[in-house]
């Protein structure tokens, strides 16, 4: 069972401050497109334990989806050294996730 959304808004700051790769997961819990996508997000990220997963519970006035310009649910920003290298809206398939973790890998 995978972790449910934070309500809590880390700040932009520390999510630019975190090195090595960060698979910022932007969604709520009654989201019936991030409840779909959630094992397709978990299974790409089950053998990568060196990525950083952070599920962020986004929505009107939350001020971290909106600096990331985030507009429907879920997305997943993947990050390195606190740079956006690939994001993806709405996995459908494991490999939609895994490529932009791949992106990550080799900038």
């Amino acid at each position: 069972m995978s972790k449910p959304y934070d309500s809590a808004q880390p700040e932009r700051s520390a999510i630019d401050a975190q090195a090595g790769i960060v698979a910022l997961d932007f969604g709520t819990n009654w989201c019936g497109y991030c409840k779909a996508a959630e094992p397709v997000i978990d299974d790409a990220l089950a053998d990568r334990p060196e990525v950083t997963h952070i599920k962020v519970e986004d929505g009107p006035g939350r001020p971290l989806g909106r600096s990331f310009r985030v507009k429907l649910w879920p997305t997943v920003v993947v990050l390195k050294d606190g740079r956006e290298i690939a994001r993806v809206v709405r996995p459908s398939e494991r490999q939609d996730v895994v490529g932009a973790l791949e992106q990550a890998g080799s900038a």
